[in-house]
Formats: C-alpha cells, structure tokens, sequence
C-alpha cells in the first residue's frame, strides 16, 4: 500500500502557548511536546508556577469546568481565564502539587487510594464468618462502622470549663469559644431560642436550663422570621469543630480544641473506627483492621500468599497499588494512617499511586517539585514513576530544581534570568545537554558539587535527648551538638522528623521553622504577615501628623467602594462569578485622601508595590529612615526574597517562598536553636549557596542551627551530622551514624554515606 497522508489528528501533537502574561510572565511564547515529559526550571520566582499552573494548568480546568451545566458550575469555584493570547493542543490538567490532602478526619491512606476499597471486597467475599457487602467493611457507613465513637476511631470528652465562664450570661459574652460572639448569629440564637434566659449567669440555670443549652436535641425554632434548628452547644461543637482534621486547622481553633477536647480511642472498637461484625470476620487469622494497620511493604508480602484463584484479578490490581507504594519509598506507611498527618511531599505521592492506577491516558500531569522530602536514594524511584506516567501516553510537565530530576526531562524550559520582575521570560528551551552548555544560570549551575569544609566548628555544649520514641524511633539516645550546624538526614519514612519536632521543638528557646502553609486571607501579604507594616504605618503617620490606623487597608484607610481589598468580587448567581479591579481606587485599596500622605515622596500604595530590596534602600536612608522597618526587610533579602512585593497577597507565594517568609520574621525571634525543615525547598541550585551563607551567619552569631535535609549540598557544608534509617518505617528509627560530613563519606557504611561519597568533589 502507498504511504498515506499524515492524519490531520496528528498535527495536534504540541500545546502551544502564545503570549502569556500571568503574574511576572512578559509575553511568553513556546510550544510544549505532547506525550514527552518537560521540566521547568529557574530561580525562585523566575515564573515557572506562573506558567505551568496559573496559565496552561488553569486554563485547562477552566476549559473542562465550562463543559459542565450552568447549574453544576454554579456550585464549582470561579476561574478567571488566564493573561495569555492563545492556548492551542491542551489536554486534561491533573494538578498533583503539595497541597496538605484532606482536611477530614476520616480520610486516612487507604481511603484517599483504591486500597481500602478493594480490601472491603477481599474481605467480603472471602472473610470468614461472611458478613455481607464490601459496605459492612466499611468505617464511613452505617453498616460498617462502630456505634460508639460514629467510625473515628477515638471519643471526645470535652472539658466544659474551656467552653464558657460560667459567671457571666451569654449576653455578657460567657461562650470563649472562636467565632461566638455575643451579637453573632451563634449566640443569638440560644438567646432567641426561648429555651434558656440570656441575661442570667450561666451557674444560676436550672438543670433543665443547662440540658437545653449544652445537649438539647436538634429542634426547629423560628429566629428572626427564619426557621433554623437550635442544637445544644456541645453535638454543635463536635460537628464543626471535631469532625475536620486538627493538621488543617486555624492556628487559634487548633490551640482551642487542643484546650478543651481529650481524644481518647475508643473503648468499644479499640480505635480500629469499625463494628464488631466488621472486626469478627477473618482472613488467615487477620480482621481487615488488622491489615490497615500493618506496614504496606508487609501488608503487600501477606496479600501475596493470598492465593484465592476466585478473586485473581482482584488480588492482581491490589497488589499493584500495594507495590507503587512501596517503589515510591512510602512502603512504611499503613492504610489507617490519616492523612493529616502526612508530609506535603508525602501527600504529592500519595496522589501519584492513585494516578498510577488510572486507565486515563493522553492526559496532562503538573507536578510541583516532586523530589521534595526525597532522600537521593528516593528520587531515583521517584524518576522511574513519572517516566511511567509518560510512557502510558501522558504529557508529564514538572516543576523541579534538583539535577537528579531535570536529567530525565525529554525537553526542559528555563525561566528567568532573575526573579520577579527580573524574571518571567523562556531564557533556554531544548535538550538537557543543550541547557548545560547553554550559559543561563540553571545551566551553569547544573552540575555543581560540592566540597567537604577543611574544617568544622567545634561545638559549645550539647542538647541530650534520650529514649525518643514516638513513631518509629526505637528509644534513640543521641547527644545534639549546639553552637554548630547540624543536619539530620535519612531517607523518606527514617524517622527525622519524629526526632527533631518530637524531641527537639518545643522545647524552651527552639524556634520551629516548618513547611506548613501560612494562614492568611487574600489580604494577608509579606507586609503584613512579618509585621513589617506596623512601622511604616507609624512612620507615615509621624511624617503627616495623622492617627496610623488610617495607613491600613483593613482598617479606617480602606477604599470604601472595595473595602480595601482592592478588587470586587461580583456573584453571578448559576454563572461563574468574576473578580473585578475596584474603579474607585484602581486596585490600590485605599481612599484618596490617605494617598495624598507622603512618606519619603512616596504614599502607602507607592510603598507597598515596592520589592524588599528597593524597599530596604528606601527605608535605610533620607527622610523615610526607619531602623525597625529596614531590619525586617533585611532579614527578607537575607532569606533570598529581595525580589517579592511588599503588598503581593500570600496567596501567589509558592511553598519555599512561604517558608523562607516564616525564617524571615523568626529570625528576629530570641531562640538560641533553630529548627528548619528542608529550607532548600523551592530554591534554585544557585540559592542554595546563599541559603547556607544565611546559615553560617546564624551560627556565628551565636545560634545553634538543626536542619532537617536531603539535599547534598547542605549535607557537606555541615559541622555534624546525624543519618537516621537504615530504612523507612520499622526498618529505621534508629541513629545509623553520628560525625562530620569527611567521616560520614570516608566510612560509605550508609545510604547517604554512599550517595553523598558519589555527590562531592
């Protein structure tokens, strides 16, 4: 047969992006090859989220959102279509970043995968006494979970003395609970319920008085000409506050539940969340409570034996899950385990074995630096999955610093060359070996090593923590040097962070630099978030002979037409509603009048849109000369945020950024030991060297530094080191060598001993 034509299907075989302007992005153009995987890289805030989420990524979603009825998209969250001309050849976006997963607390491992759902199945079908449907199996319904504690595996005893002060009525403000007011809607309607009177003291109720407003069933009452349903104080505290997982909640409702609730596990079930039928049916002498809670590398070796040639495919697929568990390093998880508790790198993995399951090809996969919280012996593995995401037939597009990652990229593109507005152009698109040879910054940097320090610091005194042995720490003994820089490393799973934020944070004079995400609103941005905003309202109010409150956008200062946030957000019922730039102050979110104050020749709008580092030069001399101001905004440049803007909401920040946002303002804090969790998340190879200047500058100053990393480089620039494993889960938890980076490397006895022994020069 002759030939054939090329098909015209197959000239979609590119996404092509023309003109994107998002954020810091200047008219950026390229075209992305489909079914390969492509790695962004460039320095922190070069522009790379900006591209691969907030443009193609965004864009995408919105795409398939608008697919949906109007009616379903009226219940879906509004997207605003990205700054770019076009957007040609996109496919499906599955979005797999660090996000925290689940804010519920009866999600768990096995539930946010298929596992716990084809366990339900094994068990139904060959559990012995039979109990009936995977249902009965299942904690989160009726018919299978325990009555005692509704499934959660724990009870609440809730100590009332936190919830009220009993000397006071509830119109006095009696409720110490967040969110319960006296004149809020949660306070008004016990006093308009008719059940209980609001002027009295609480200690003056009668016990019928007291029954209604601390356990009164639901029952309808008419509250300002609505029907609403009273319910007493305490099921409504359970169902709003204790049903979310602890991890995600606010900083002050987390430290209130942690006051007035005690989680103990429940006595009927023994916290296995399940009813007793549930719990009597048996495969080889294991309930199905027993299999979730077993590591998932034994779990997988148990189900291996199963040979039950009734449910092959069944033990086939599950088996499968089991086993992209253990290849991605999370082996020493159990199905039960819930997923507040995991790591964001642990959560990103945990999404990539539910993708990994997934019969969808042609599909668009985005990750947000997935080596993160990855030993180098891990990203190897780690390498091999999104290879095999590419190879179903899947457009892989990664966001990565680590070389490790960024060599097995078909196709890399390099953002920059700097950050901010610095940033935000393709500075390099081709091969790996064409970026090594390419002079941008990245490329230049790709194959750094580094050396062993001739020498180390000698510390000045230690820090004893002695039978650690929360999780997996096998009663560790170890002596902590202070004055010095110590790294803790191991791989995924060791047991590092149960050693240092178990033993170590906490403790009197430690500040705990970690990577969780930054409470804070759309309104909340760098200037707020590290006070910084406290002495420049100051200065502009000495400087003008006016009260400073008037110089914040929450306060007395704010535009009225917006509020003071700078943008209107405009509901449009069963559509998607839209945000619009506030007319009356053009997004600047202050009224007129304050703009005409001056500090310096600039007003307070002029000063927030200013970078760290020309706000630092600004606030270091002349007439805006303000000492507080200029230290906090030198602590940001310190921590490699000079380019960021002091009014940029926290909510554009990505993950490194937030948590060098958080050294900046602990930096100014009292502690003599700091605590950080991988602080090189999120940096460019050619950050990493300025992080450890800011290090060594801690150190010399007086402080002790402990940081929690994987990364090579930090490993070398060490005074000691202490090497958790030698595996993960039951395989670790203990001390696998204590000493300085030469001897660590002399020695090659450990995984990091051999990876590191390869790293340096």
């Amino acid at each position: 047969m002759p030939p054939s034509s090329p098909h015209p299907a197959d000239s979609h075989d590119r996404i092509r992006v023309r003109g994107a302007r998002e954020n810091n992005l200047k008219d950026v153009s390229l075209e992305l090859p489909k079914r390969r995987l492509t790695v962004f890289t460039g320095v922190s805030g070069s522009g790379k989220s900006s591209l691969v989420f907030a443009t193609i990524a965004a864009e995408s979603q919105r795409m398939i959102n608008e697919t949906y009825s109007t009616f379903v998209q009226g219940f879906m969250p509004t997207l605003g279509r990205p700054e770019v001309d076009v957007l040609e050849g996109l496919t499906t976006a599955i979005i797999v970043d660090q996000e925290r997963m689940g804010a519920n607390s009866r999600s768990t491992v096995g539930t946010a995968t298929d596992a716990n759902a084809m366990l339900r199945v094994l068990f139904s079908r060959l559990g012995k006494p039979h109990v009936g449907s995977s249902n009965a199996f299942s904690f989160n319904v009726a018919g299978g979970m325990c009555p005692r504690c509704e499934g959660m595996g724990s009870v609440t005893d809730i100590d009332l003395s936190q919830l009220y002060d009993d000397t006071r009525s509830l119109s006095e403000g009696a409720l110490t609970i967040p969110g319960y007011t006296p004149d809020g809607w949660q306070v008004r309607i016990f006093a308009a319920s008719g059940f209980l009177d609001p002027d009295k003291p609480i200690r003056k109720y009668t016990q019928k008085e007291l029954h209604d407003f601390l356990y009164r069933e639901p029952t309808k009452v008419k509250f300002e000409s609505m029907n609403l349903t009273y319910e007493g104080l305490v099921p409504r505290i359970q169902k709003s506050f204790l049903t979310k997982d602890k991890e995600a909640m606010q900083p002050h409702i987390r430290a209130f539940v942690e006051r007035a609730v005690t989680f103990t596990p429940c006595p009927e079930c023994g916290g296995t969340r399940l009813n007793e039928a549930a719990r009597s049916s048996r495969i080889q002498k294991l309930n199905i409570a027993d299999a979730c809670a077993m590591q998932i590398n034994e779990l997988s070796e148990w189900v291996r034996g199963l040979k039950e040639p009734s449910v092959a495919p069944l033990l086939t697929t599950l088996l499968q899950t089991l086993d992209s568990f253990v290849e991605i390093g999370l082996g020493y998880l159990s199905l039960d385990r819930p997923l507040g508790t995991l790591s964001g790198g642990e959560s990103q993995r945990i999404q990539m074995v539910r993708h990994l399951g997934s019969s969808l090809t042609d599909v668009t996969y985005v990750f947000d630096e997935p080596t993160v919280g990855l030993h180098p012996h891990d990203i190897q593995r780690m390498n091999g999955l999104l290879l095999r995401l590419r190879d179903k037939g899947n457009t892989v597009l990664v966001v990565e610093h680590k070389p490790e990652a960024i060599e097995i990229a078909d196709h890399v593109v390099d953002l920059g060359p700097g950050a901010g507005t610095a940033g935000g152009e393709v500075v390099f698109e081709g091969t790996v070996e064409g970026l090594r040879a390419s002079g941008t910054l990245t490329g230049r940097h790709l194959d750094d090593r580094a050396s062993l320090k001739p020498s180390v610091r000698k510390p000045s005194g230690v820090l004893k923590v002695r039978g650690a042995g929360s999780h997996n720490l096998r009663k560790v003994d170890v002596d902590i040097p202070l004055g010095v820089l110590v790294v803790v490393t191991g791989v995924a799973g060791s047991g590092k962070s149960s050693l240092i934020h178990g033993s170590v944070s906490g403790q009197e004079g430690v500040v705990s630099v970690d990577q969780s995400a930054i409470r804070g609103s759309r309104r909340s941005n760098p200037a707020t978030y590290t006070d910084l905003l406290e002495p420049i309202r100051k200065a502009f109010a000495k400087a003008n002979g006016v009260k400073p409150a008037l110089f914040s956008a929450n306060s007395e200062g704010a535009c009225p037409a917006c509020n003071g946030a700078g943008v209107i957000y405009t509901d449009l019922g069963m559509m998607a509603g839209v945000a619009t730039t506030c007319e009356e102050c053009e997004g600047r979110r202050f009224q007129a009048a304050v703009l005409d104050y001056r500090l310096g020749g600039l007003n307070i709008a002029e000063v927030l849109d200013l970078p760290v580092k020309d706000a630092a030069a600004f606030f270091g001399a002349g007439k805006a000369h303000t000492p507080a101001a200029h230290a906090i905004l030198q602590r940001m440049i310190d921590v490699g945020l000079g380019y960021l803007r002091l009014g940029q909401p926290l909510t554009t920040l990505s993950g490194g950024e937030r948590q060098r946002l958080k050294l900046a303002t602990h930096m100014g804090a009292d502690g003599g030991v700091y605590v950080l969790d991988e602080p090189t998340t999120g940096l460019h190879l050619a950050d990493v060297e300025q992080l450890l200047k800011l290090l060594d500058r801690l150190v010399d100053s007086g402080k002790s530094v402990i940081v929690i990393e994987h990364h090579q480089a930090v490993m070398a620039h060490a005074d000691w080191i202490i090497d958790l494993g030698p595996g993960a889960g039951h395989d670790g938890g203990r001390i696998v060598f204590e000493g300085t980076p030469a001897a660590l490397v002399a020695a090659k006895s450990t995984l990091t001993g051999k990876h590191l022994a390869a790293y340096v020069r």
